[in-house]
């Protein structure tokens, strides 16, 4: 089963910016489509944005027009960049495959990374 490491989150200020990295143990390219989770405390986990495996991409409401997702097929590397971040955007974020239509991901999810955005 493939396996996902996430990094790349830290304390950021309001009105900041991060970029998410995840690391995939096998071929994102035959994987198909990726997606960026995360759950704040106390709340449910939430697709934040996923792309196809043809690089069409789709994003929760509350991040259009802030993060872009993108992949490597080459390096096996998914990535979120994260612009005008909010306080609410706090939380752990998780990367996983996942059924484009259904945002239901595959596998077990990694350790995830924390993203804090504070002033």
């Amino acid at each position: 089963q493939v396996q996902f490491v996430e990094s790349g989150g830290g304390l950021v200020q309001p009105g900041g910016s991060l970029r998410l990295s995840c690391l995939a143990s096998g071929s994102i390219f035959s994987i198909g489509a990726m997606g960026w989770y995360r759950q704040a405390p106390g709340m449910q986990r939430e697709l934040v944005a996923a792309i196809s495996s043809g690089g069409n991409a789709k994003y929760v409401d509350s991040v259009k027009g802030r993060f872009t997702i993108s992949r490597d097929n080459a390096k096996n590397l998914v990535y979120l960049q994260m612009n005008s971040l909010k306080p609410e955007d706090t939380a752990v974020y998780y990367c996983n495959n996942l059924d484009y239509g259904l945002n239901r991901p595959f596998s077990s999810w990694g350790q995830g990374t924390q993203v804090t955005v504070s002033s």
